[in-house]
Parts: structure tokens; sequence; C-alpha cells
């Protein structure tokens, strides 16, 4: 590898160059990263990517791209094995570092999160291997439908799930033979350069994986819009999708994107009303930037009051503090920015005449309130029109409405231009089947939340998205599909 630049980050040395063809490569300018759990600490100063960096990137991809695509699946499936064996031996260091860096909860990344990463790696080896190509006979041909690899793959993630949304992006394309250019979010990239380093352990061949870093302006619009990209797979905002999706229709390169949502919690009165309350009082859990979270609670008129007193003696449970720390159970927001436009809503609404139920402010920890924890909020909207009720908001902040009717409710339900997941707590069966199918949403829990089978399609309608994540709907994506047909008893 070439020089290197690193920082000690818990501890754990960290590269802050992009990884390119195998080797740490820097740029002539940098971004500071600071550490949600205080701001005052600089974690690193991380090499800036630009149009130069970009092309390098998809350079190395490129050229890494025959190899890669001739392995069998078998072969790159035992890359992907190597790599996740890999990882498993590092889950406390990336857990410590990301926790550092984006101030999820420590245990929780290292029990569930950053485990996911190997998870993923193995579950895109091993679904890869036992793909059947569809095969039949039709108008005198035999036919199959054969997968190729389609070429350099961008994946651009975001700050509130770094490792886990990375590698669960890169597996599918790596499995189905494209070689990858993984661009994290300027606001928490560490872990993601961590990946750099395991790769050479787990002895990846050198521009397999390109990490490159950088603000999504200069360096993430510049991959996209490279013509030798072949996929493109985003997570993040609609305003950033719409930009990329302009850049990928002018090079006719296929697009996947998960946009976020705005979930309804719909809560019937035959629910078990305890579990859905603890539920929704879990919405709060990373404080809120979780973009499948069930942030508009809508319940039954005849439970509202019983709902509201467990619900409220649940959320007055959580305790703000350091990630670190086992106590805790709120997370601080990523950035004073994002603290600043979270509370903007809360303003906002408030002026509009919206009432708010519980919270409202910047929480107060270790007995100051000048930090970037805010306090779990729930606010009770004047009309279903409001902004708070139609907007993301990504922070700790829940609304409240109430509905008389199924039919109202799945209404309400549907009345968002997202449409990325939804959760519905009723004990009856035909309910559960019948306001399943009726909200519009990529996923729908039902007494339940964040299961995740890696099998399903993952994805949203409507401005939480386009296209499918999971299973064979990713390596489809990462795939082009041929037919090949042969005239029936013409070769031998």
């Amino acid at each position: 590898m070439s020089d290197d630049r690193r920082v000690e980050v818990g501890g754990s040395s960290v590269s802050t160059l992009h990884y390119i063809g195998g080797r740490r490569v820097g740029s002539p300018s940098s971004f500071e990263d600071r550490s949600p759990l205080d701001w005052s600490v600089k974690l690193a100063d991380v090499a800036r990517g630009d149009a130069d960096t970009a092309a390098a990137a998809v350079e190395a991809a490129q050229a890494a791209f025959p190899a890669w695509a001739a392995l069998t699946t078998a072969e790159r499936g035992e890359h992907l094995h190597r790599l996740a064996d890999v990882i498993d031996a590092n889950i406390d260091r990336i857990a410590e570092v990301e926790c550092l860096d984006m101030a999820m909860l420590q245990e929780s990344l290292r029990s569930r999160v950053i485990p996911r990463g190997a998870v993923n790696l193995r579950n895109y080896a091993d679904h890869a291997l036992k793909h059947e190509e569809r095969v039949w006979s039709s108008k005198g041909t035999a036919n199959r439908v054969i997968r190729m690899p389609a070429g350099p793959a961008v994946i651009i993630t975001p700050w509130n799930a770094p490792w886990m949304l990375a590698t669960w992006k890169l597996a599918p394309a790596l499995a189905a033979g494209n070689p990858v250019i993984l661009k994290p979010a300027e606001w928490s990239p560490l872990s993601a350069s961590m990946l750099g380093d395991l790769a050479d352990e787990a002895g990846l061949p050198p521009g397999v994986l390109n990490i490159v870093q950088g603000i999504g302006e200069e360096v993430g619009a510049a991959l996209v819009a490279d013509p030798r990209v072949a996929r493109i797979s985003f997570t993040g905002s609609p305003e950033a999708a719409r930009h990329i999706g302009v850049a990928a229709a002018r090079n006719i390169v296929p697009f996947t994107a998960e946009l976020g949502g705005k979930g309804p919690l719909m809560v019937f009165a035959d629910a078990d009303i305890d579990a859905s309350a603890k539920k929704a009082a879990g919405q709060y859990d990373d404080s809120g930037q979780v973009c499948l979270a069930g942030t508009r609670i809508l319940v039954e008129e005849s439970v509202r009051d019983e709902f509201l007193e467990r619900f409220h003696r649940y959320s007055d449970a959580h305790v703000p503090g350091d990630s670190r720390e086992p106590t805790t159970t709120m997370s601080p927001l990523i950035h004073p920015d994002h603290l600043a436009s979270v509370d903007g809503f809360v303003r906002r609404a408030r002026d509009a005449g919206d009432r708010v139920v519980r919270g409202g402010r910047v929480a107060e920890v270790d007995g100051r309130r000048d930090g970037l924890w805010y306090e779990p909020t729930l606010i009770e909207p004047a009309s279903n029109d409001a902004e708070i009720v139609q907007r993301e908001v990504f922070g700790p902040v829940l609304t409240f409405q109430t509905f008389a009717t199924e039919e109202e409710g799945v209404a309400l339900a549907n009345s968002t231009p997202y449409g990325l997941s939804g959760i519905v707590y009723t004990t009856s069966r035909e309910r559960a089947e019948r306001v399943g199918r009726a909200v519009r949403a990529g996923t729908v829990w039902v007494n339940t939340f964040l299961v995740r089978d890696l099998t399903a399609p993952f994805g949203g309608c409507g401005i939480s998205g386009i296209g499918r994540e999971g299973g064979d709907y990713a390596l489809d994506f990462h795939s082009d599909l041929k037919t090949l047909q042969i005239l029936e008893d013409s070769t031998g």
C-alpha cells in the first residue's frame, strides 16, 4: 500500500485516505469529522475526494471487472466468506469506531448491527449459489435466463447506518460479479474506511472494492456521472436522489434508491395495547434516525387514553446519554445542523398551532443542554396536512392522531407521499391481512417491527424510492439478464 495517514479512534487505527485499487490514496484537501458524543472532539481530517478521485476509482473498478466477473459464483462466494470471517474477528473494534463516529448505542452496534455486516456477505454469497436459472422449452427451442455481471457499481450510503447499509449494498454487487465504488456519507465515514483494511486482510483482489470519501455534491456527483459506471445504488434523501436520477438517466444506467419514510404505526382497539405502546415508544430508539420508523402513531379513538398512558410511561423510561454507557437508551443526533433541522420542525409545528404533547426541546444530559440530544417528542397536529405529518423529520419526533373506523385509519396511513414501511397492531387475522394489503408501503409489519428476512424485497413506494433490494431482487439489479435460446435437436 502507498503512504497512509491514520488516526486513533477509540482503540483502533483508522485510515483517513481513500482506498482505490488496493492502495490508500490521498486528496489535496480534507474535511473534518467530529463525534456527536462530544462535538468539541475532532476525530479526523478525512481526504476530500474530487472528480479526479472519482475517475481513478472507476478506472480501478473497471480494470478489476474482467477477472472478477470471470470467477465462478462459488469462487466469488469464497472471497465474501473470507471477508465475513475477518469482520467477525473485528466486531468490537468496528463497533467502537462507529459509536464514536455516528453515536449509535455501542452495545447495539456490538451485538446486532456490526455482526449484520458479516451476515450480509455470507447471505448473498450463499444465495447467489442457490439461484436457479429459469429453464423452459418454447416453440421448438430450449431456453435459459442467464445473469451476466453488469460492471462497476457505485454505492452511496447515508450517515445513519453506515456499516450495515454499506455491507448490505456491496454484498449483492460483489456476489453478482460487479466491482464496487463505495461512497460513504461525510458525516460518518470511518467504519467504511475500515472496510478497506479488512478487504486487504481477507485478500480481496485490488480494485474489486474501492472506497471514496468526500462531499456528495463533489465526488458523489462525479461518480454517478461517469459513463463507465454500470449500476448506481443510493440511500438518502429524495432531493439528492433526483440529482442522481438525472445523471443515471443521461447514461441510461439502472438506478435504485431508498429515500426514507414517514411510516404509520396503526393501533386498533382489539390490539395488545401495552405491546403497541411499548413499540411506539421504541420508535425513539437511535433518536428517531431510522428511515423505517413508525413516526405517525394512529390509534383507534376508543383506546386513545389507555394507549397514551402506557406510551408516556414507556417513553419516560428513555435515558439520553453517552452511547457507550449501558444505561443509555437514546443517542445524540448526528450533527449540529441536523439538530437545528429537527428543532426547526418542532418550532414550526408549535407556531402553526400543532400541540406539543411532550418534549419539544434539546434534552438535558448531565445537567446541560448544550449537546446534540433531543427530548422524546410527541405532537398532536391540528391538521393531517401539517408539515410535521407530511414531511420526514428524522429525529425523535412522533405525531399522534386518532381514527374512528378502519377505513379512516387506512386513509390516514396512506395520506403522505411516502411509502417505505408501516406497522399494524391488531389481534384479528382478517384485519391483519386486510389492512396489511391496504397500507401502501414496501414493508408492513403486523404486531412486530424490524424483523427482516434478507431474501425478501426491500424498498419503498412514492417518494420513498424506486427499485428493490434483497435476495434475487438485488442480484437481478446488479446483473444484465440474457435469454439464451437454442433450437432443440440442432446441436447434437
